[in-house]
């Protein structure tokens, strides 16, 4: 056993599992995707779930079972289709993992979610923690499913001191998992550290008076639930600004660029765009570009109508954006397209892109 969990083998484990489970049991959030145990579910719910909080989550989740009930009905739909169902979420190399999984799940496992450590983690974006989620959700199966809030709350309990920054921790807490978790209930064992977490063993203030497994956490004995859990520092933010054109021609069609297919937002439709210079006005940056790039001349207007500033986990944008006409014709191609404002909606935008079309449309 780890050195960090000598505090188990003085545990009383089965209480420890019956306080917590009965406490989900009476207090469990009222979410869609716990309506049944269906490991297609399960799984959507869990990429989702990724790096975004459960209120935005439900109305995508909805949307989407509705959109794609099914495996073999997400594994045949069109690209552009399921990045607009998941248009606003971000991260969008969650849904093109998914997306690629299920058509794998399709061909090799007849549309069955694999229900085995090996098969799961074969898929592609399917981690250790949508693993062991899906498999002790949907499956039944003792498997650890430790994310953030699992380790915040387990770190307390167990009086972890070890850095969960650290990739290496991460294993510190599966054998923890695997030496805590029901045998008879591991969904809702799992279920309800996570929902410990979410609920009243948060990252400030946590709740402990409140907590149903205050008695067994050696952090709340000792005083030290706000020092744990240790993580160290991410690193420091890029900020980059931006200079975006909202490009019409004569007859009022929109110019719209697809980013490159690998990368931050791959796949997805934006306006033109390109980094500011030092050096010289942005409005004659992105003219100058436009007719570099795609052999457009234009007419910007001399002020800007709006400024958008869009934060990601490792960068901040702040992009400055102009209306403005083409003189003459474009060449269209797969990746540079004219559409009509009612067009527009049928293309998969980032978050900070949709907000300059707002904006324009508020101006006109």
């Amino acid at each position: 056993m780890n050195e960090n969990l000598k505090i188990i083998e003085n545990m009383n484990i089965k209480a420890f599992q019956n306080d917590l489970i009965s406490w989900f049991e009476r207090e469990q959030r009222d979410l869609p995707w716990r309506k049944d145990q269906d490991p297609y579910k399960v799984w959507v719910s869990e990429i989702m779930l990724q790096q975004t909080k459960v209120e935005t989550v439900i109305p995508y989740f909805l949307n989407f079972i509705e959109l794609f009930p099914s495996i073999d009905e997400l594994a045949t739909a069109d690209e552009e289709k399921v990045l607009k169902a998941w248009e606003g979420l971000g991260y969008y190399s969650r849904v093109r993992n998914l997306h690629s999984a299920v058509k794998e799940v399709k061909e090799k496992y007849e549309s069955k979610v694999p229900d085995t450590p090996k098969g799961i983690s074969s898929l592609k974006g399917v981690g250790p923690y949508t693993a062991g989620a899906i498999l002790s959700i949907a499956y039944g199966k003792p498997e650890p499913a430790v994310d953030g809030n699992v380790m915040r709350v387990l770190s307390r309990i167990l009086s972890i001191w070890e850095d969960i920054a650290k990739p290496s921790t991460r294993k510190v807490f599966e054998e923890a998992v695997r030496l805590l978790i029901s045998k008879e209930n591991p969904s809702y064992f799992n279920q309800a550290l996570m929902e410990l977490g979410a609920l009243i063993c948060t990252p400030t203030s946590p709740s402990c008076l409140l907590c149903p497994v205050r008695e067994h956490c050696h952090a709340f004995e000792e005083g030290t639930q706000t020092e744990l859990p240790v993580k160290t520092r991410k690193k420091s933010v890029k900020h980059v600004d931006l200079v975006a054109g909202l490009i019409v021609n004569k007859e009022g069609k929109i110019l719209i660029h697809k980013r490159p297919n690998k990368g931050l937002l791959a796949d997805l439709w934006e306006f033109p765009n390109i980094e500011k210079s030092q050096l010289f006005h942005p409005r004659r940056v992105l003219e100058d570009f436009l007719l570099d790039e795609y052999k457009i001349e234009t007419e910007i207007r001399t002020s800007s109508f709006a400024k958008i500033d869009h934060v990601f986990s490792h960068l901040t944008w702040e992009i400055e954006v102009f209306a403005g006409e083409m003189v003459g014709k474009v060449q269209e191609t797969s990746t540079l397209k004219l559409v009509t404002a009612e067009e527009l909606g049928e293309y998969a935008f980032p978050v900070s892109h949709q907000k300059i079309w707002k904006e324009y449309q508020q101006m006109i």
